[in-house]
This record gives structure tokens, sequence and C-alpha cells, in this order.
């Protein structure tokens, strides 16, 4: 057990000891041609605190934020922080439908939104109706001197959300000690992450692995972090890391291969970066091999979840074994269960348990669902696993996506990744269908 301080505040963890440790000028964030450092984001995020605490946002409070990649994104984030509010970072790509009921769900004290998703937002609304600040160029924020909220290691401080394909995501409630716990465990111990990194994403902001990844954690020891709004296609993304040269590439498998497939692939230059991570899907093993073939930039394939916050098995740089997600980040427990909660023997598929200090304090507004997934101090996920006699964890696809063929679990992926190391094959899917007899076949 970790002895937690009596209060922390994330904003204060991430930023503001920055500050206090003199590292105010160094550069936080790059944005396009800019640079903004420590002291510029601490001011701008005093400026949004002031403005939530105008609109009456106290301690405990959510806030949205619907704003695409950038200085303004960050700020409000620790601004919310600052005041004591609780984040709810929005995708706004989302459906009207499906950003109205979030909204609807979270009722919000107040939502920060970018103008140019002002539009989409404001024809989501279904009655609930926050305390709106709308942010554009020319925004002009309060200059103040804002205070940070105290608050303890297990107040809430984000919401991330997760669920199925169908009907509305729940909410994991994370508190604040659950960002500096993975922080400390997986960004700084797995990923070795120090002020001389610069890092970038290619999912956004609002997704708890970069929010993680491409800010938290590089803020913790004053490095820097890449901020684009544009779509991160692999031109752009090129481009981006030829800009900017960083150290870190936050990626995910579907961006992996397409930058893989991009026809001007072997020619770009990414000696600059010394890792990536992958996470969000199975990677592929033969993705893995091509990728360090026209890259020579070592993958890191790990998994996590919303409700232990982030990452907690990873492959590390001295530790890579393909094909699977690598062992325990020392910290967390992992064991793979059967149905009768009994930890299986080595190699055999079971699902996943996970305990550790970045436990989730369970989904908003929902006790069944809560009680079946927070078992004491275990989250039990709906993925599904296997340990080999070395700790090393291979994902086995989902316990709803898997198929149970003989009595054994039989994963769609491990075939569809087969298949894709055929020439002839460019896409694929292997699927449950019912037999003669009714039982299930690939």
């Amino acid at each position: 057990m970790v002895a937690w301080p009596q209060a922390l505040n994330a904003d204060d963890w991430f930023l503001r000891d920055r500050l206090r440790e003199g590292r105010g000028e160094r550069v936080a964030l790059r944005h396009g041609d800019s640079t903004i450092s420590y002291e510029q984001v601490d001011a701008m995020s005093s400026g949004y605190a002031r403005l939530l605490r105008d609109r009456g946002v106290g301690k405990g409070d959510r806030v949205l934020i619907v704003m695409p990649d950038g200085p303004q994104f960050v700020a409000a984030l620790f601004g919310t922080l600052r005041a004591g509010g609780v984040v709810v970072m929005l995708n706004p790509g989302l459906t009207a439908e499906a950003m109205g009921a979030i909204v609807e769900q979270s009722r919000a004290a107040a939502a920060v939104v970018h103008q140019s998703h002002l539009d989409h937002y404001r024809g989501s609304l279904q009655g609930w109706e926050p305390a709106l600040i709308d942010v554009g160029p020319s925004t002009e924020l309060p200059v103040a001197t804002e205070a940070t909220e105290a608050t303890t290691p297990d107040d809430p401080a984000i919401w991330l959300f997760t669920g199925g394909t169908t009907g509305l995501p729940k909410a994991v409630v994370q508190r604040h000690k659950s960002l500096v716990n993975t922080t400390r465990l997986y960004g700084q111990g797995s990923l070795g992450l120090t002020e001389e990194d610069i890092t970038i994403s290619v999912p956004k902001l609002y997704f708890g692995y970069a929010t993680g990844s491409n800010l938290l954690f590089p803020f913790s020891v004053g490095a820097s972090a890449v901020l684009f709004e544009e779509h991160p296609t692999p031109e752009t993304m090129f481009q981006e890391i030829g800009r900017h040269r960083p150290t870190v590439l936050v990626n995910v498998p579907s961006a992996v291969n397409q930058m893989l497939n991009h026809p001007g692939a072997s020619d770009e230059n990414l000696s600059s970066l010394r890792v990536a991570t992958s996470a969000g899907e199975a990677l592929p093993e033969s993705l893995y091999h091509r990728w360090i073939d026209t890259f020579g930039v070592e993958l890191l394939d790990g998994l996590g979840t919303a409700e232990m916050w982030h990452i907690f098995v990873t492959n590390t740089v001295d530790d890579v074994k393909p094909g699977t997600l690598g062992r325990v980040v020392p910290g967390f427990e992992v064991q793979a269960r059967d149905d009768e909660e009994a930890e299986v023997a080595p190699g055999e598929v079971g699902r996943l348990w996970v305990r550790g200090e970045s436990l989730g304090l369970g989904y908003h507004d929902d006790p069944g669902k809560t009680a079946e997934a927070f078992r004491g101090e275990w989250f039990v996920g709906g993925d599904l696993v296997s340990m080999d006699e070395e700790g090393y964890v291979t994902h086995r696809g989902r316990a709803d996506d898997a198929i149970k063929v003989k009595g054994k679990w039989f994963r769609p992926q491990e075939v569809e990744s087969v298949l894709l190391d055929h020439d002839g094959v460019r896409e694929c899917a292997v699927v449950a269908m019912d037999d003669e007899a009714g039982l299930a076949r690939p």
C-alpha cells in the first residue's frame, strides 16, 4: 500500500510543482510554431479557474471540456482541477444524440466549449444546460492568481467513458491518486520519461490513454508535449514528427498499420523517437515486426482500462516479447481467473482481474454495474488473458467477443492475425456462427 498524503490535487502534482521546482520557463507544450512554457500554462489555468468559480463551480462539480487539442484544452483541464472540479472530456465528434446524453448524465455545472464546436454542442442539449464558457482565438482569460482547491487522494478528478457497442457509455469516476500512481509506475517507471523527452500522440487528449501519455506523464517530469488539432493521418503524423522531433510516440494498432501502408513510409525519418507505445486494441505480431523493420523504433504493446485509469501491463524497452502485452507493471497485480473465480494455470485463458492504487471509484450512478466490476480491491474486466510461466501476459480477446468452442475460449483475433499475414488478404473478420446443433463455431 502507498502512504498517500492527506491532501492531493493533480493540479499541484502535475503542474504547479514544476514551478516550485524552478522549471517554469521550460517548454510545456509545442503547438504549431509556438511553444508554451509551464509558467504560461499555469497563468492560463488560473484564468480558467477564475471563470469557473465565477460561474459557481466548486469542489466536486463536473466541468465539460469540448475542445480541440491545444493549449486551451490543457489550461481548461488544469483550471477545472484548480477550482476543485471534476474533468469530463467529450469527443467533439460525437453525434448530437450521444453528446447530449452525456451532458444530461453528467449534470455538469459548467461547460468549456470551443467556438468551432459551439453550434454542435448547443444542438445536442436535451434539457440540462451547464453554465457556458465559449472559447475562441480571441478569447482573453482573466489575469488571476488562483489557489488550488484542497482535495484528497480519493476525491474524484476525472470521468472516463467506457462501454460496449450499444447504449450510453459508462462513466468511470477516477480519483486524483490514480493519475499520480500510474504516472509514477508506468510513465516514469516503465517508459522512463525524463525532462528531455518530447511526446506526441495519435489519440486526442479526450482519450484517457492520451491524457496520461501525452499530457500528465510529460508534465510530471518537466518534459513537453506536442499538440495539434488536425486528424492524425499518416501525413499529419509524419509532418508533426518532422517538425518537432519528438522522442516518444503514443500510438494505436490501426494507426500503426496506416503509417506502415503509407506509400512513402520507408523514406520517413523517425530517428528522433526512442520509443513508441501501442494500446487500445490488440497489436498483431506481424504489425510489430513490420514496424521495427520499417522504422527501427521499438514499439511497446500494453494493456490498460479506464477503471484502472491507464496501462498496467506492458512491454518495456529492455524486455519485449512480440505477440504479448509484456509483463505486469510493478505496483499492480494481475490474475487470470475462471468462471468460478479461481486462478487458472499458466498458459490457460481466464478473465482479467487486476488491482492496484489506480482503481477507480466506480461507475457514476450505476451501482449494479459497479458491484459487478469493482470487487473490493479488484477490478474484474471483460478482457480474456493468459499468463505464461515467465509472467508475460497475452490478450485473448474480450469475453463478449470470444467464442467458446468445445469448452475452450477461441479468440477470433488470433486467426485474423494469421490471415492478415497472407499477401492476398487486406481485411478480414472472424465471427461466431451456430452449427446444426446450435453450437458456436468460428
